[in-house]
């Protein structure tokens, strides 16, 4: 059995580019979800999905990735279609063209970009100019398609999404953003465990407890790691010098050291709760060896799940772009 046109279709409502989750409707998400574990399935039965034959990617990255760039040109070629790396120092945006020259120009030559870079408001600014998809591959401010492959995850450990309590511990940074918004989306409850100074975006907290008042989400910051994880399904943990921070190291991890996720924290947990973390990890400082590397974490399969849900997304957004070419 092959994936038919109709899981793939965009119904018009659904935006033309993927910037954040808090702009996504709750029923694309859904959508993503069923399609991504559609593709996992037929990708381990060996069954060709070649839904973007003839279609082309551009990565351009300002910031070093390996999960992110692997799984969207590995993806994309499972697709059917091609990648093409935009080193930044090789195009003319190193030399002075604007963002809005360079986007219109690409969109005459390619179907869709993804976008890895710092400030946020480049991504917003590609979006603006270009006629192509653009989607957001991380930028300090979030890392959507990250939150959106670990609700995948999480369905398949647990079944469900809604009701689920996942406990985020150490620096509110892009990724605690993205799974704040993905976790209110869903209606989950998400604790934010982390001290002062590193909560959180305040303007994403607010908007996604506005948004749990529709789907029934909690959305929590505490300072307390041990009164965060109590009793959670999923702990959930990222580095705590995130690119671009290096200056901050040795105050970060002064401030940081008792939000370690270690067996302690494990213990105030469900029995049964998952152990996450988005990879690249440093063992020893926001995780322990034996919590990342034991019998309770998903690490390994929550990589794996970044290559079927960005063919997901890549099926979604591009399947139907037309181009200008």
């Amino acid at each position: 059995m092959t994936v038919r046109a109709r899981h793939t279709s965009r119904p018009k409502h659904y935006a033309k580019d993927l910037l954040d989750v808090a702009t996504m409707p709750r029923r694309q998400i859904q959508d993503l979800l069923r399609l991504a574990a559609l593709l996992k399935k037929q990708q381990r039965r060996g069954t060709p999905h070649r839904l973007l034959r003839g279609k082309t990617l551009g990565l351009l990255f300002q910031k070093p990735s390996t999960r992110t760039r692997v799984s969207f040109e590995a993806g994309m070629n499972q697709l059917g279609g091609y990648t093409l790396v935009l080193p930044m120092g090789d195009i003319q945006l190193s030399r002075g063209e604007t963002v809005s020259d360079t986007a219109r120009v690409l969109s005459r030559y390619l179907d869709g970009i993804v976008i890895r870079t710092y400030d946020h408001s480049i991504v917003e600014e590609w979006a603006t100019e270009a006629a192509m998809p653009v989607i957001n591959g991380l930028t300090d401010h979030s890392h959507p398609c990250q939150a959106l492959s670990d609700l995948m995850t999480i369905q398949e450990f647990k079944g469900r999404l809604k009701g689920l309590s996942l406990a985020y511990i150490g620096d509110g940074n892009n990724v605690a953003n993205s799974l704040v918004e993905a976790g209110a989306k869903m209606g989950m409850r998400v604790v934010i465990g982390c001290p002062s100074g590193y909560q959180p975006d305040q303007r994403v907290i607010d908007r996604a407890r506005m948004e749990g008042q529709t789907t029934g989400a909690a959305i929590e910051v505490v300072e307390n790691p041990l009164v965060a994880v109590k009793e959670a399904d999923i702990l959930y943990t990222d580095v705590w010098i995130s690119m671009g921070r290096e200056r901050e190291h040795a105050r970060r991890l002064r401030t940081l050291s008792p939000y370690q996720l270690n067996q302690r924290l494990l213990q105030r947990a469900k029995p049964d709760a998952i152990v996450m973390h988005c990879l690249p990890a440093h063992r020893g400082e926001e995780i322990t060896a034996d919590v990342l590397d034991g019998p309770q974490s998903v690490v390994i399969d929550q990589a794996e799940n970044r290559l079927h849900m960005q063919k997901a997304i890549l099926a979604q957004l591009l399947s139907r772009t037309k181009g200008t070419r």
